[in-house]
């Protein structure tokens, strides 16, 4: 006789994924609704002087014209290393290509840059969860360089206007900076930490 708690079982695991998958999506309609108000980056309404400060000239910004970093793709590599299987691609992918039609950058371009580089971190979830976080950090920022490097490089192959390098070079590192607070929240507002190398759920599922 089949018993009732492997259909109950089955239910439950995927209300789960559905509400991640939800919280997901509006947190990253949050952000993206942040990026589309004409509020700047950090630090506006402050100038800064070429003659004063030649760096700001020699990399071409300004504050008043700093990019914020990516939150959103911190939200999505962190959610992905920690549980996987609450993040599917496809949702990450669709999400990320309705951001760049949103934002008019290169339609696909990002989002498929992003969704490479989640996958060959989620193909390595097992491996990183022996690690501390320190090894976890210098993965994501290695990945994190390569994937900036990757989009201005074909967005320069293609000779479609970008934003100058510095300002890029701003982002990149005000994205890594954020990754750990992205972490942060997500493992004590959230619930989502890295799971022990075997551990299972309250289903008995593998983690």
């Amino acid at each position: 006789m089949r018993s009732p708690r492997g259909p109950a079982m089955v239910d439950r695991r995927r209300t789960q994924r559905l509400v991640y998958v939800a919280l997901f999506l509006g947190l990253a309609a949050l952000i993206t609704f942040q990026r589309l108000l004409p509020i700047g980056g950090y630090g506006a309404g402050i100038s800064v002087d070429p003659a004063q400060d030649p760096a700001s000239e020699l990399l071409g910004l300004s504050l008043r014209d700093l990019p914020p970093p990516d939150v959103l793709l911190c939200l999505a590599i962190a959610w992905v290393v920690r549980r996987p299987d609450l993040l599917p691609a496809p949702v990450i992918a669709g999400y990320f290509f309705f951001e760049d039609m949103l934002l008019m950058r290169p339609p696909g371009l990002w989002a498929l840059i992003v969704l490479l580089g989640v996958e060959y971190l989620r193909n390595r979830t097992d491996r990183l969860r022996g690690y501390g976080f320190a090894i976890e950090y210098l993965n994501v920022a290695l990945l994190m360089l390569v994937m900036f490097a990757a989009n201005r490089a074909v967005i320069a192959i293609v000779m479609v206007p970008q934003e100058p390098l510095g300002l890029s070079l701003v982002q990149l590192l005000g994205t890594i900076l954020a990754y750990p607070g992205v972490v942060l929240v997500s493992h004590f507002l959230f619930g989502l930490r890295k799971p022990a190398t075997g551990e299972v759920d309250s289903l008995g599922q593998k983690l």
